[in-house]
């Protein structure tokens, strides 16, 4: 546990704020879907809030961003508007993407948010591409992507991972492991010692904390970033957490004992962040506030979302790609 000796109270308070809005951006979202307002998965990433906090606060605004179908974290934390996304959700103008891509597509290019992805690995190759363009242009931009335990055994990842290696590209990889892919435990279906050990036998250099400890979390993100800004290449960070919830928002999650998730919650990154700010002298009230007033946001946000409007049905094709026939189009 990180101690409490020169923490800087106000960059954690910050953070823990930004944890229980994610969080309760979440909840809110789960609550409209079991009312009939969201249509398809929610994938909540309620328990992994430090991991979006702790890497995406330390990214540029210029930044590129890219993520997995457990996303809602990340964007926010990159500085989406968190009703432009529940919007989004919702399916209505105004939405990050029209209304057209829901919770797994969401992505927002104002913020370098280039998307979320509902593939697993689908994103790594594309964040990559999106580096190694970066670094044709002489840019001082990086890309960070985020993705899951799960993604590690497709191929996407090692192809990725080598590329980037290959040629030094500014990328940050997060491989944001609880443990699960889907319902299954991903230990018993992952040989070797894991993300690390496999980023390293190519050349990439591997970082591991507890991805529920936002202070250790917050500071190794931040080293890293600083090293790919600098030029010196990729590198993995892996964050081990837990997912509190089931897979997605429907998922009971019988596959685990009760008594794990309970273990779990108690320890989660919001918990013990209030925990450490306390020790270090923040008082309770301040601390039940920061729940309130994300919890009263995300309620008033989801009010807002549900009386906005519908898009217009002339935007249906609209952004979407259809050159027709090449031979008359392309060339």
């Amino acid at each position: 546990m990180t101690q409490t000796k020169n923490i800087d109270r106000a960059r954690f308070l910050a953070l823990l704020r930004l944890m229980h809005r994610i969080r309760a951006f979440e909840e809110a979202a789960i609550g409209a879907q079991q009312a009939g307002l969201v249509l398809g998965a929610i994938h909540p990433s309620i328990g992994q809030e430090a991991v979006a906090a702790g890497v995406c606060t330390n990214l540029e605004r210029a930044d590129l961003l890219l993520s997995t179908h457990r996303g809602h974290g990340h964007t926010l934390a990159k500085g989406a508007d968190p009703l432009a996304m529940m919007r989004e959700l919702f399916g209505r103008a105004g939405g990050t993407c029209g209304g057209k891509g829901g919770s797994m597509h969401i992505a927002d290019f104002g913020v370098g948010m280039l998307g979320a992805n509902g593939v697993v690995g689908a994103n790594i190759p594309i964040a990559t591409g999106a580096a190694h363009g970066l670094k044709l242009q002489g840019s001082r931009q990086i890309v960070a992507c985020i993705f899951g335990d799960g993604a590690i055994n497709r191929g996407p990842f090692l192809e990725g991972l080598n590329w980037a290696r290959a040629f030094d590209l500014p990328v940050l990889f997060v491989c944001e492991d609880n443990g699960f892919s889907a319902t299954t435990r991903t230990a018993t279906m992952t040989g070797g010692a894991g993300a690390g050990a496999r980023a390293e036998s190519i050349g990439i250099p591997a970082l591991e904390v507890d991805g529920n400890d936002l202070p250790e979390l917050d500071a190794a993100a931040r080293g890293a970033i600083a090293e790919i800004r600098a030029g010196k290449g990729p590198v993995l960070l892996h964050a081990k957490t837990y997912r509190i919830t089931g897979h997605t928002a429907v998922d009971p999650a019988t596959y685990r004992p009760a008594e794990e998730v309970a273990a779990q919650r108690a320890k989660c990154p919001i918990a013990r962040m209030e925990a450490l700010l306390a020790l270090a002298g923040v008082e309770a009230e301040t601390l039940a506030q920061l729940a309130s007033e994300a919890a009263e946001e995300m309620t008033a946000i989801a009010a807002k979302a549900e009386a906005t409007g519908w898009p217009d049905a002339a935007r249906a094709f609209a952004d979407v790609q259809d050159i027709g026939d090449p031979r008359e189009r392309a060339f």
